[in-house]
Formats: structure tokens, C-alpha cells, sequence
């Protein structure tokens, strides 16, 4: 599976990929202030952002997946449903520690919405720790949102 940059042309494409992914697994997780606010418009505005650190896999134009880290954080990882269980996620994943250990980041993290029991199941298969439940603050153009999320650790310099 090649994994690449993505191109600032595919920005639709995965903003299409990210929104109904984040709608499907955190609809009814989060408050329906944050799940209005997180319109198409919103996570292509946020992906734009954050083109620099984005990774995806597949054909361009056509990706079925992404993964974009922040600091020493996984921020996210969303794959299209069409390549659910494909090994897409775990082959981003794999890149997005890889990325982060080059950065000289030894302790990772990623936040999962607490009850997305689907999502958790997946990064514990990764080997990633859920560390502590906490709250995670979550800008958006119509405020601010508390919402509480697991938060998973792992030591990425042990990357197989």
C-alpha cells in the first residue's frame, strides 16, 4: 500500500473521508454542539491547516484513508468505510509513529472518545496503552466544547 503526501486537490476528497468517518463514530459520543459544528466546510478548512502533516494512502484523488500528527500527538487517523479492515488503518498507523519517531518523539499520544469501544479495540491491537480518561477542549468557529476522551500513549521508538 503506498502511502504518501497528501496534495492540496484531494483536500475535498478527505475532508469527505474525515467528516463522515468523525460523524459516524462520534455522533452519539459527543455534544450535539460540537457534532453541528463539525460541518464539511469545518474539517476542510481544518485539514487545510494541517496538509503539511497529512499521510494518506491510495490513488490521488482517490485516497481511502489519512493520518495527520501534531507535535507528539496521532491526531488523527480516519479511513473510508469502503477500506475498513483492509489494513489501511494499521498501515497508517504504522507511518504516522513512524513520522513521529523520526521527529524525536518517544512517548506518543492519541485521543479516542470515550465509548468509542471500535476505535479502542484497534489502537490496544496497535499496542497503544489507554493512560487516563480526560477532558479534551475542542475549538470550533461556533466555540468551545469539553468533551471526555481516552487518552492512549505509546512508546513509538519500539516501532516493529
Amino acid at each position: 500500500m503506498l502511502i504518501r503526501p497528501a496534495e492540496a486537490f484531494e483536500l475535498d476528497h478527505l475532508a469527505r473521508v474525515w467528516h463522515d468517518g468523525w460523524h459516524e463514530a462520534h455522533d452519539a459520543l459527543a455534544p450535539a454542539g460540537l457534532v453541528a459544528a463539525r460541518t464539511l466546510h469545518s474539517f476542510r478548512a481544518r485539514l487545510a491547516a494541517m496538509l503539511d502533516d497529512t499521510r494518506v494512502i491510495g490513488s490521488p484523488g482517490a485516497a481511502l484513508g489519512l493520518c495527520v500528527i501534531k507535535a507528539d500527538e496521532l491526531n488523527q487517523l480516519f479511513v473510508a468505510r469502503q477500506a475498513r479492515g483492509t489494513g489501511v488503518a494499521a498501515a497508517l498507523i504504522d507511518d504516522g509513529e513512524a513520522r513521529l519517531a523520526a521527529r524525536g518523539i518517544v512517548m506518543a499520544w492519541l485521543s479516542c472518545a470515550v465509548g468509542n469501544n471500535r476505535a479502542a479495540r484497534f489502537y490496544e491491537r496497535r499496542g497503544w496503552v489507554n493512560a487516563r480518561t480526560m477532558m479534551n477542549r475542542l475549538e470550533t468557529e461556533q466555540g468551545v466544547f469539553e468533551a471526555p476522551i481516552w487518552r492512549y500513549e505509546k512508546d513509538v521508538r519500539r516501532i516493529p
